[in-house]
């Protein structure tokens, strides 16, 4: 199989080195000095390059707000039969653009980045893999993500939608909240620490517009409710200094993450 990678990013740049060896894998971005020092694989700088390598997957691994435009200048370029894919957390306009495109597809969520995972040992982590798909790109991807002990899960594209929601959007909102209550203060705590360590992985390697559309997500709000409720039941006890209820609460919380 010919794979064609689009981006050079941490995302893209692991795909190329993990799909080199046993595929003939070409790599195409904008920013050419990102192709410089990758090991058996083709590096195009032309859409022309991309009819002649005539890739049978092409993996859009573009941040976010570029992936269906960079879709749309490579779709003249590519042949028919060719699969189209991409691994973005956020499926917004994915689920009309490809039925449009004419192109059959898979529509992969790989549950983990480069900013809080050891890309070198992914054992225990989640992937997810749109069921719309086509069949062999989803085996092609189950596959892929075996080989890494991956946890593999098939939702729809809203049953992806919705469970993202839960897992990115609370956390994130918790540690922009975390963030927004900063100041200028020495703090030694390792729990401290660790929370702003956090902080600084999720504002400065993530993108603004990635951010945005999963805050933005039909399914956030009734998560932030959720937060704001609890919030609010917290802020009573200690008003209260009730503790009865903060020995309550407390066990509750353990029910919920044991």
């Amino acid at each position: 199989m010919k794979i064609l990678i689009l981006g050079a990013g941490k995302m893209g740049s692991w795909l190329i080195e993990s799909l080199c060896l046993d595929y003939e894998v070409a790599a195409f971005d904008n920013d050419l000095t990102r192709l410089k020092y990758f090991f058996n694989t083709v590096k195009l700088i032309s859409h022309e390059e991309i009819r002649e390598f005539n890739p049978d997957m092409v993996i859009n691994a573009v941040n976010l707000e570029k992936t269906v435009p960079v879709f749309q200048e490579v779709l003249p370029f590519l042949g028919k039969d060719c699969i189209l894919a991409d691994i973005t957390s956020v499926k917004n306009g994915l689920q009309k653009f490809y039925p449009e495109s004419g192109y059959r597809f898979v529509s992969t969520h790989p549950m983990f980045g480069p900013t809080f995972a050891n890309l070198k040992d992914l054992t225990g982590h989640s992937a997810i893999i749109i069921r719309e798909s086509d069949e062999e790109g989803k085996t092609f991807f189950r596959n892929f993500f075996e080989s890494f002990n991956l946890n593999i899960f098939e939702y729809s594209f809203s049953e992806h939608d919705q469970t993202i929601a839960y897992s990115l959007s609370i956390p994130f909102a918790s540690t922009m909240i975390f963030a927004a209550c900063m100041k200028k203060q020495e703090a030694p705590g390792t729990t401290f620490r660790k929370h702003h360590e956090i902080a600084k992985g999720l504002l400065f390697s993530e993108d603004d517009f990635l951010l945005s559309e999963i805050m933005f997500s039909p399914f956030t709000l009734e998560q932030l409710e959720k937060i704001s409720y609890q919030l609010e039941h917290l802020r009573q006890i200690i008003k209260e200094k009730d503790t009865v209820k903060m020995r309550q609460f407390l066990n509750l919380l353990r029910k919920n993450i044991r």
